[in-house]
């Protein structure tokens, strides 16, 4: 969401570099290097990526399946890959509707290329930015019924708010409209688990992300589970409440629980 108003090869793109960790192959040798010079800092990213892609899978079957949703508004896409939103929510309901929004053309482009609804549904694409939510809204209704339950998907995005931005006014200001038993999905990105990286008191993806910055990405604000279990004031949490996102509901293994990573969600109902 935090893109340029062209696609420029030259700068890192934290889109592009989400599809490298994901093993993807849509992106440029400057996010192959900035992403790989990311893990060499701190590992654990690649964790994270798969695991919040996981974590959107399972997120969107539980809201088309045992929420009843039909409608998704999916703010901050990143590239298309295996499962997308609108793949997930169509395998349980054909006649599901998703708009996805992203500010960057390369991921509209292959938006727009390869994610094609079934004939029962809809999806459409926003070229908007999170800090404008009445584009995104406006935008949204021509595919969406505001008057209907909708899921408003975050995974990763209100992260590259500031906090002088103020993530908590943005989102409300998108939850506003939703109808009741609409749900909200959040992922954002912490630092509860961070080892010091030898380097003065910054953990290891603290720096990372400091040096991602300085290589020309968007800077990516980590926050406390406590703030991001803030962003669901006033609503309905879903079991398990605020968990680190492999830890949502995850699927049955023969090896326990899998590990925690430094990314935390939750699903909300709009009462």
């Amino acid at each position: 969401m935090a893109g340029n108003a062209r696609i420029d090869s030259s700068v890192p793109h934290s889109a592009r570099i989400w599809n490298h960790w994901l093993g993807g192959k849509d992106n440029y040798p400057i996010d192959q290097e900035v992403g790989d010079e990311f893990v060499r800092i701190f590992p654990g990213q690649v964790d994270i990526a798969r695991h919040s892609r996981a974590f959107l899978g399972r997120a969107v079957r539980c809201l088309a399946g045992e929420a009843g949703i039909r409608q998704f508004l999916d703010i901050g896409t990143g590239l298309p890959t295996v499962d997308n939103t609108h793949e997930v929510a169509q395998r349980v309901a054909p006649d599901a509707r998703v708009v996805y929004v992203d500010n960057d053309p390369l991921v509209l482009t292959h938006a727009r290329a390869l994610l094609t609804s079934t004939p029962e549904g809809a999806t459409s694409y926003i070229d908007a930015d999170i800090r404008d939510p009445g584009t995104i809204l406006a935008g949204a209704a021509e595919t969406l019924d505001f008057g209907r339950p909708v899921a408003l998907l975050l995974l990763g995005i209100l992260g590259h708010l500031t906090n002088e931005e103020n993530p908590e006014g943005v989102l409300a200001r998108l939850v506003a409209p939703l109808a009741p038993g609409s749900h909200v999905v959040v992922c954002d990105g912490t630092d509860v688990f961070g080892t010091p990286s030898g380097d003065g008191d910054d953990t290891a993806r603290a720096r990372a992300i400091a040096l991602y910055v300085e290589a020309g990405g968007v800077a990516y604000n980590l926050r406390s589970p406590e703030r991001i279990t803030g962003f669901f004031d006033g609503l309905e949490l879903l079991e398990p409440g605020v968990v680190p996102v492999s830890r949502w509901r995850p699927e049955p293994s023969p090896f326990g629980e899998p590990p925690a990573v430094d990314a935390f969600c939750g699903v909300a109902r709009v009462p």
